[in-house]
């Protein structure tokens, strides 16, 4: 119940992190698409007006050139009526005149100045001699921002306040141009952004400080167009894309992080770790000594698996080896037991003649093909006899009697010693034991704790006994832990083996090398 309790606490806490890091990478992801899609924006609106632009330069170059061309008397009154006949004409022209020296002299709408106005400076001297002026005081119209081009001593005024496209509340622009005789970039018409003159007159897109600018440069004429917005208004305008990108991110953050939980918490599920503990060998053996009755003396030992999870739990035996059954790779555990075990226990069967050692083996094991040869291969790397191993296989084991019985015949023709584990649990056994040609029983522990009880189980033992005296078996008493109970068993009028804690618990080779010395 812990573990399940962890694995869920585990699958929550990643799905809810995973979620957040999908959440903030959606942000970022939807932050970068929504600056892509303002840099768009501004590009499109910047050539809408360039076109409008172009337009309105096209008829003001037309304009200026034809006011030049005029016959007429200078700002006399058939050319001022001329002019106001342009200005009507045009959706753009506020005003057309003559200025020379910088003085205004005379326009379509204020007519002739008895006194020429102040003098002006122009704002731009462009290449072809055009002069461009910012909001020429006596022209100017409302509170708009006018615009004043002179060619020759020809000049119109022009709003481009009223210029398609030019108001856009989402978005903001500049017109700029490079002064011809200061070299110096200015501000012709719109707003001021705080940014590099460069990035004003050079075609492209860019991104100074908190703020997105492309440029449009005419190729034929010298204004820039730039539109220009910060950072948290393209982020204001996309705020729905943006919160989509986040619910998405973070819903494949949830599922991505929720699936990577359920694979963690598989890989760390106790089949999964015991899989790679075979594979790398993390198992470990034990022995419990197996000692003669009455005298005590030690004559071999019950090799015992065991394993710590990567959890550091004490994993029982009988948990792993179903868990190794169902799965199927059983053989290899027995097979780490055999090769472990004659290796770690070798100098015990070589200075010891009739020492044994007692291997279990599953069910599946019995029937496997592969058996003998794998105990064959391992006798024969420790260069041990078949005579020190002996099998225990459990009373499940029999019951395909055909298969047990040609399986223990085949294991005691390669000299090995067969031991019939946990006897007397099962009822079929005492009805084939014959049959089956063992050399052992292995007393189940059940009967040995009804010694010194009123339990009717330890009426069966004489039975037992009397049996196993009679088919010649030798008898093993597993599970001795009083006193009482190995007295009982030393007193019973023959020579018995039996192994339990009042003997000796299950150690590490070392230790039971140094008990058995």
């Amino acid at each position: 119940m812990h573990g399940i309790r962890q694995r869920l606490s585990f699958t929550v806490a990643a799905t809810v992190v995973a979620a957040a890091l999908g959440t903030g990478a959606g942000y970022w992801l939807g932050r970068a698409m929504a600056l892509h899609h303002a840099q768009t924006r501004l590009d499109q609106y910047g050539s809408r007006l360039e076109v409008e632009l172009d337009s309105l330069r096209d008829e003001a170059q037309a304009t200026l050139t034809t006011m030049n061309a005029s016959k007429l008397p200078y700002c006399s009154d058939a050319e001022l009526a001329w002019f106001r006949k342009l200005v009507f004409q045009s959706e753009y022209l506020k005003d057309a005149g003559h200025m020379r020296d910088g003085r205004i002299d005379c326009t379509a709408t204020l007519g002739r100045l008895e006194q020429p106005s102040e003098q002006f400076t122009p704002n731009f001297t462009r290449s072809d001699g055009t002069r461009a002026y910012r909001n020429l005081a006596p022209v100017k119209i409302h509170n708009h921002s006018v615009i004043s081009l002179q060619l020759s001593d020809s000049f119109i005024v022009y709003s481009p306040f009223e210029v398609k496209y030019l108001q856009v509340t989402s978005m903001h622009f500049t017109i700029s141009d490079r002064d011809l005789i200061s070299g110096e970039t200015r501000r012709l018409f719109g707003e001021l952004p705080k940014t590099q003159a460069s990035i004003l007159t050079t075609q492209g897109w860019a991104r100074d400080g908190d703020s997105l600018y492309v440029t449009h440069c005419a190729k034929n004429y010298s204004p820039c167009i730039t539109t220009y917005l910060s950072v948290p208004e393209a982020l204001q305008a996309s705020r729905s894309e943006l919160a989509s990108y986040m619910a998405l991110c973070g819903l494949c953050g949830a599922l991505c992080g929720f699936a990577g939980a359920l694979y963690y918490c598989r890989s760390r599920s106790i089949d999964q770790q015991l899989i790679r503990a075979v594979r790398s060998g993390a198992l470990r053996v034990v022995y419990q000594p197996i000692v003669e009755l009455p005298t005590g003396r030690i004559v071999g030992a019950e090799a015992l698996v065991r394993w710590t999870d990567e959890d550091d739990r004490e994993i029982r035996p009988g948990v792993f080896v179903r868990i190794a059954e169902e799965r199927g790779f059983v053989r290899d555990i027995t097979r780490f037991v055999v090769n472990r075990a004659l290796h770690e226990l070798r100098s015990a069967l070589e200075g010891r003649p009739g020492f044994r050692i007692n291997i279990n083996i599953a069910p599946s094991d019995l029937g496997d093909p592969s058996l003998l040869p794998m105990l064959e291969q391992a006798l024969k790397d420790a260069e041990v006899s078949a005579q020190s191993l002996a099998i225990e296989i459990t009373e499940g084991c029999t019951a395909r009697q055909d298969v047990a019985k040609e399986a223990i015949l085949s294991l005691r023709q390669k000299g090995h010693t067969v031991c019939i584990d946990d006897f007397g649990t099962g009822y079929s056994s005492l009805a084939y034991l014959h049959d089956l040609a063992a050399d052992l029983i292995k007393i189940d522990i059940a009967f040995t704790r009804s010694i010194g009880t009123e339990s009717v189980t330890v009426s069966i033992l004489p039975q037992i006994l009397s049996m196993a005296e009679t088919l010649n078996l030798q008898v093993i008493v597993e599970g001795i832990e009083t006193r009482e109970q190995a007295d009982y068993f030393a007193n019973s009028g023959r020579t018995l083996l039996a192994q339990g804690w009042l003997f000796g618990r299950a150690v590490p080779a070392a230790e039971f090398l140094r008990q058995l010395a």
